[in-house]
């Protein structure tokens, strides 16, 4: 999958002379936590309702309340912005934007072609996709397994779900408790949860965890 199929689009921008509070009254409005900055058609940077709320005049302590709020009234996006923006392109894999937003603790990343803004893939998006991979909105037998880390176990496990006459809705891998064993986690329907747990039990290193949901 890529970020082309799951990006936020049209997106919502701002620009860097916007006053910092019609800027987060704007991200309010719309429920979105940033926006990229554009002047002239170009990207100059991002924002997010944190960096504008965290805005204020250095002397605000020595400042009447009426004279922080004139000041803060002051502040434009370009003042509290971040310039060097992290983009991706809209055929970066899914996991690989999913990467650099969790390497460089970045909520959100703008989608770029030709130079120009053309998307938003952010935290929420990746975090939908993970729901629709575990198949949390559907209802059946959900197995968490131990297995070793060798070719062949899926498809073992697959075969064996299959011969019960149950249908894996949803899989994920993840990594073991040890470079030598990974962790997998999918769901069936069609089959009883007591079903699976002595079906599976023995072909699995560890069965860590079975329930229906």
């Amino acid at each position: 999958m890529l970020v082309g199929e799951r990006m936020s689009h049209p997106v919502i921008t701002v620009s860097p002379d916007t006053p910092v509070l019609d800027a987060v009254d704007m991200l309010r409005k719309e429920r979105i936590r940033r926006a990229p900055v554009v002047q002239d058609g170009k990207l100059v940077g991002i924002v997010s309702e944190k960096d504008m709320l965290n805005a204020s005049p250095s002397s605000a302590t020595l400042l009447s309340v009426w004279e922080v709020h004139y000041l803060v009234s002051k502040i434009k996006v370009k003042d509290v912005m971040t310039k060097k923006v992290l983009t991706v392109t809209e055929d970066t894999p899914i996991e690989e934007a999913a990467r650099i937003m969790a390497d460089n603790k970045v909520g959100g990343l703008p989608v770029m072609r030709d130079g120009k803004i053309v998307g938003i893939i952010t935290e929420t998006d990746i975090f939908k996709l993970m729901l629709e991979m575990m198949g949390a909105r559907q209802k059946g037998v959900r197995i968490a397994v131990l297995v070793p880390n060798v070719a062949g176990e899926i498809a073992q496990l697959s075969r064996a779900v299959f011969e019960k006459g149950g249908n894996i809705i949803a899989l994920g891998t993840f990594a073991g408790e040890d470079p030598s064993t990974s962790e997998l986690v999918f769901k069936v329907e069609g089959v009883s949860e007591q079903e699976l747990r002595a079906t599976l039990a023995p072909l699995v290193v560890k069965l860590k965890d079975v329930r229906t949901i």
